[in-house]
């Protein structure tokens, strides 16, 4: 809670996170809440995950600003946006065994709403067809994606991946083994690679 808006209102941040927890509660009980999201710490750094009650629709670096992506959720999802801890609770579980070494493929439900088109069936494949520890190059995905010559589509989908980690992205490299670029940054993608074993 910000500090400021303690000082603001004459009252502890405390009781001010006291107070936004039971409004947030209610908003939830009464299924006002389209988007909630919470952060969660890792390797790679904090990443801010979002789901609406359709799954999780959104995960960000801390590179791309927690502000910008609770903007972007609020104008392409809903403006209903609001922290809402326990709604990823399983995600966050999810990537904590993930990131210890104990969980090869996430099973939390997936919102697709920001990917659509080709994109969508380019990351659709990506989730299912490029197993832990494996990688692909971008004409290797394009090919699996049913368009062998759309490798730049490829490369645009990865990139925009809006749902990256739970989405392997990082599992895909140039045809010359190179990294590529990533949404979280080429050490971030490294750092997953090197976490599955894939040198």
């Amino acid at each position: 809670m910000d500090e400021r808006l303690a000082e603001a209102h004459g009252a502890p941040a405390s009781h001010l996170e006291r107070l936004l927890g039971r409004l947030v509660a209610a908003a939830d009980g009464r299924d006002e809440v389209d988007v909630g999201y919470r952060s969660v710490d890792g390797p790679v750094g904090p990443l801010l995950l979002a789901a609406t009650p359709a799954g999780l629709v959104r995960v960000a670096f801390a590179s791309e600003g927690e502000d910008a992506v609770l903007q972007e959720l609020a104008d392409r999802v809903s403006p209903r946006v609001l922290p809402l801890a326990g709604r990823l609770d399983e995600t966050a579980r999810e990537l904590e065994e993930y990131f210890a070494g104990r969980r090869r493929r996430f099973d939390v439900a997936l919102d697709w709403q920001l990917a659509g088109g080709f994109r969508r069936t380019v990351l659709g494949h990506l989730a299912v067809d490029v197993e832990y520890g494996r990688t692909t190059s971008y004409a290797g995905l394009a090919a699996l994606a049913g368009s062998p010559r759309a490798v730049r589509a490829v490369g645009t989908a990865c990139a925009t991946n809006p749902l990256p980690v739970v989405v392997p992205c990082h599992r895909v490299v140039r045809s010359d083994g190179s990294m590529g670029r990533y949404r979280g940054g080429e050490e971030a993608k490294h750092a997953l690679l090197e976490l599955e074993g894939v040198r």
